[in-house]
């Protein structure tokens, strides 16, 4: 089957899923925090509006559509529904969380990819065609910053400068605003943070 055959059909399932579930703590976290590097986000949109237009795309999903198995665990994030889901090695656990998602399709990468590093308090530095587009942007922020684009935890993959992530900047979930990684609020990073393994399965469709 090719990429895209899969993506179709792993689209179709996405869409077919069963009942709604979604984390409603997340839901009420409406900050102001004014994140130093959201530009061309959605952000100028209202919340509580985006985050109920995308409610109705959220599913739960059965694992075997997307992976052979899930040893070491398994993460679908699907981009068009904004929403990641973990399932555990012994298939015991079930997460669905919002997420922000990159903001144009350049800057989106699918396909099967794995977890590399688990880092506590990562440093954040740009890529150097992210310094291209915005050159006043600073060219390292360390780990434990408030003004760190990459929250508190990160789930380093195979894939280079790619990243599933926390954020201090509640109003990117669930909206188009990252450079390319997925990021998740920082409650929920945490929780997928102690799930997941060096190893673990990630698949972006």
């Amino acid at each position: 089957m090719s990429d895209t055959t899969f993506r179709k059909s792993g689209r179709r399932a996405f869409l077919a899923g069963g009942a709604a579930l979604l984390a409603t703590p997340a839901l009420a976290q409406t900050g102001n925090y004014s994140a130093p590097f959201s530009n061309s986000t959605e952000v100028d949109r209202d919340l509580t509006e985006s985050v109920r237009r995308n409610m109705s795309s959220f599913r739960s999903l059965d694992w075997r559509p997307y992976f052979s198995n899930t040893s070491k665990g398994a993460i679908l994030v699907d981009v068009t529904s904004r929403a990641l889901h973990f399932w555990s090695e012994d298939q015991s656990i079930y997460k669905l969380y919002p997420t922000s998602v990159p903001l144009t399709e350049e800057l989106t990468r699918l396909g099967r990819t794995s977890v590399t590093q688990k880092v506590v308090a990562p440093t954040w530095r740009p890529t150097p065609s992210m310094l291209e587009r915005n050159p006043d942007w600073p060219k390292v922020v360390e780990g434990g910053s408030p003004d760190n684009p990459l929250g508190p935890l990160a789930l380093y993959l195979s894939w280079t400068y790619y990243r599933i992530h926390g954020t201090h900047d509640t109003r990117k979930i669930g909206r188009r605003s990252s450079n390319g990684c997925i990021g998740l609020y920082n409650e929920h990073i945490t929780e997928l943070f102690d799930l997941t393994q060096v190893g673990t399965q990630v698949l972006l469709i």
